[in-house]
């Protein structure tokens, strides 16, 4: 086939469609304690069975009062009781202030707090008596009082299935009475390199690497990522650039995994031998995109053994910044899929660009960047697939169309890696 008549390179969303096409989320669930499921998917809807907060409460150390007792500014009323958190109050006698707590119950009768600041305390006229309150500001109805169920009402739904659960969604359910969450369960990734030139770091010292070698950096930040999203990972290490080492890997992976997920020999070199490999197994259904960094991209499926099915596989680039970038854009979101979560995309924003691109690309292109304290975009010097710098240095990539130049002040897309990392 020449290069004139070669297929043309298909577009990232259309990638991205055709393999979250694929992505059906793993059937079952497991139960965690709350404090273990961060980061990980609901698998069901949690509906609170009670109001938060159950009754109204203070907002503020202070006094709860009725408003109707107070006359103007400098009113007096004496106080009748003190409330702590934890702990009800009598109903209000008519010109009595409470002294209350924040979190404690409104007492019935009283509908406003004065905050402790403007108020001041007169000491009281005989023994056994809690004194009486100046009150220095007129209150509004309601001021500092937390209302029953402002926050979440019994029957509401706090948390939908798929929902990736964070810190303060924990917190939430424990806030309606849930020890145990059922989470989709972990993918079960296979990952592992090949190229006859990788060494593990640690196996030698720069001074004895022979000519040609590397080391594999690509495993270190895609196991990671892949921890990152909740996934069980088997390491296998480095293949050899070899067809039946390649076919040998690729069977004991799919056995007991749902995803392979390979970095390197997925080019069309003659020592590339995952692509082939792949079809003698199964078969491949994406084969290169149009994007930059990350042109040689594939997924496919592999079958298992007898009648098990099949594993899903991902062929990640050798390059690093390559593999780390399709990683973020489409691996990150095929993993969320397969454990069923609702929001699969980053949230891009719309920053201006404080460099000069004066050369478009034919290819859509990720470039490494980062804010600055203007508020703008600085572009990393050396946007070579292989430097791994720049992903440090930047703080998210911007997402430039094919064909476009950029000059300093236009409005880019950019996609924070915080957005990716999380």
């Amino acid at each position: 086939m020449t290069s004139s008549s070669k297929p043309p390179l298909m577009a990232l969303d259309q990638a991205l469609d055709e393999l979250l096409a694929h992505a059906e989320p793993l059937a079952g669930h497991e139960t965690l304690p709350s404090f273990e499921a961060d980061g990980r998917v609901l698998a069901a809807d949690l509906v609170s069975a009670l109001q938060v907060p159950p009754q109204d409460n203070s907002s503020m150390d202070g006094y709860a009062l009725r408003c109707a007792d107070l006359a103007a500014a400098g009113s007096v009323l004496r106080v009748s009781q003190r409330i702590a958190a934890g702990h009800a109050g009598e109903p209000l006698a008519p010109g009595t202030a409470a002294r209350i707590f924040t979190g404690a119950p409104m007492p019935p009768g009283a509908d406003a707090v004065v905050m402790q600041e403007d108020a001041e305390m007169l000491a009281p006229a005989g023994a056994g008596e809690l004194g009486s309150v100046r009150i220095l500001a007129l209150p509004q109805p309601g001021q500092w009082v937390r209302r029953a169920g402002e926050d979440v009402t019994r029957g509401a739904v706090v948390l939908a299935r798929g929902e990736r659960l964070s810190p303060a969604s924990l917190g939430l359910a424990a806030s309606i009475g849930l020890a145990q969450l059922a989470v989709a369960p972990r993918p079960r990734v296979a990952l592992f390199s090949t190229g006859d030139e990788l060494v593990m770091p640690g196996e030698l010292p720069p001074e004895q690497m022979p000519p040609g070698a590397i080391y594999n950096s690509n495993r270190f930040f895609l196991r990671a990522l892949l921890h990152r999203l909740g996934c069980e990972v088997s390491d296998l290490g480095v293949v050899p650039d070899r067809r039946a080492a390649t076919l040998a890997a690729l069977k004991t992976a799919a056995d007991h995994h749902d995803l392979i997920l390979t970095s390197g020999g997925v080019s069309v070199g003659e020592e590339d031998h995952i692509k082939p490999a792949v079809e003698q197994l199964g078969h491949l259904a994406l084969w290169q995109i149009a994007m930059k960094p990350g042109k040689p991209f594939a997924y496919g499926r592999v079958r298992r053994d007898g009648d098990a099915g099949h594993a899903h596989f991902i062929g990640l680039p050798g390059n690093p910044v390559s593999s780390f970038v399709t990683f973020l854009l489409l691996v990150r979101p095929f993993l969320l899929k397969l454990q069923g979560a609702r929001e699969l995309a980053p949230r891009p924003l719309t920053l201006p660009a404080h460099f000069d691109l004066p050369r478009a690309d034919k290819r859509r292109e990720f470039l490494r960047v980062r804010r600055n304290a203007a508020g703008g975009l600085e572009l990393f010097s050396n946007q070579s697939s292989g430097v791994l710098t720049s992903a440090v240095w930047g703080d998210g990539l911007v997402d430039n169309p094919a064909g476009r130049t950029i000059a300093q002040g236009d409005p880019v897309s950019f996609i924070p890696f915080s957005e990716l990392l999380a």
